[in-house]
């Protein structure tokens, strides 16, 4: 079994379907993800706002994302791009509602067999922060 483990958003009003655009979102879903299994492990929840640009919305939202490597909207605006590429946080957008559940299948899979850019990447991102963290409790310096 692996020991790689992802931590995802969905932006759901439901918990069980992707449904919301980033901004406006009522709720996040947040699942940890292994290559066997995903757990949710969160539920950030907002109070329902219009989407009229307030960009203030946004700190909350990406503040409430800390530690995920993406979250999944069926919609995410520019500067809401930006934000969440600059906080590290994948921004991936559904063309339609769809199941939480069948993206984590697709998420188990790709932890577990690679080939997806954004997944490949995070889980080398935290190997590589995992190596210098087992590093720094050994005592290495430079």
């Amino acid at each position: 079994m692996t020991t790689a483990m992802l931590k995802v958003a969905f932006a759901t009003s439901d918990r069980v379907t992707v449904d919301q655009h980033f901004g406006a979102s009522v709720g996040f879903a947040i699942h940890a993800i292994d290559g066997e299994r995903a757990r949710l492990v969160e539920v950030a929840e907002f109070p329902e706002e219009s989407m009229d640009g307030n960009e203030g919305k946004l700190a909350d939202k990406i503040a409430a994302l800390g530690g995920c490597a993406a979250v999944y909207c069926l919609a995410v605006g520019g500067s809401a791009v930006r934000q969440l590429l600059a906080a590290g946080v994948q921004p991936i957008r559904v063309d339609d509602e769809l199941g939480i559940e069948t993206l984590l299948d697709g998420l188990r899979r790709a932890v577990r067999e690679g080939g997806v850019v954004w997944v490949d990447r995070a889980l080398k991102r935290d190997a590589d922060t995992s190596r210098f963290d087992r590093m720094a409790e050994e005592g290495w310096q430079e």
